[in-house]
């Protein structure tokens, strides 16, 4: 079994992991800061897990982080993957189109005008499902347009 893991803080760096918690931040980053003074007030990390419901093995690893990086080891990076090839322009730039043109489009037309006029290549279920997500396509409760703008066709009913 290795050494114990502590950190010490001084006044001031403990002040100010202290005043974490009263500024309008994300709860991880209050609660990383508060797992760092725990810890500085002598908590064992199997303590502190116990009382964040969290594994030992997170407690250490902020700790070894609050050791290498100081304070800026408390925010989290930028999360992997693929970042998003549209933004809330060209999003408003589709629902201004639907709005305002005669005509009704389907995901696979929004797609194509979005790559002609944006030169923005985004899949067409790609697309349906931000729109759905906005609340701009479907039967969402905000609807874009109020009525259908194709018209209305009365179908003959056959009678036998």
């Amino acid at each position: 079994m290795g050494a114990r893991l502590r950190v010490f803080l001084t006044r001031e760096q403990d002040k100010t992991l202290l005043n974490l918690r009263t500024r309008d931040l994300p709860q991880k980053v209050k609660d990383k800061a508060e797992v760092i003074r725990l810890n500085s007030h002598g908590w064992y990390v199997e303590k502190i897990a116990a009382h964040f419901d969290w594994t030992p093995q997170t407690i250490r690893e902020i700790l070894h982080k609050w050791e290498k990086q100081g304070i800026e080891g408390l925010w989290e990076l930028p999360g992997r993957g693929c970042k998003p090839k549209y933004g809330e322009e060209d999003i408003v730039f589709l629902e201004e189109c639907l709005k305002k043109e005669p005509r009704t489009y389907n995901s696979v037309q929004l797609a194509q005008k979005l790559e002609s006029e944006r030169q923005i290549q985004l899949s067409p279920d790609r697309l349906r499902r931000v729109l759905k997500k906005r609340g701009s396509f479907g039967n969402e409760l905000e609807r874009v347009t109020k009525e259908n703008k194709t018209p209305k066709t009365e179908k003959l009913s056959k009678q036998t």
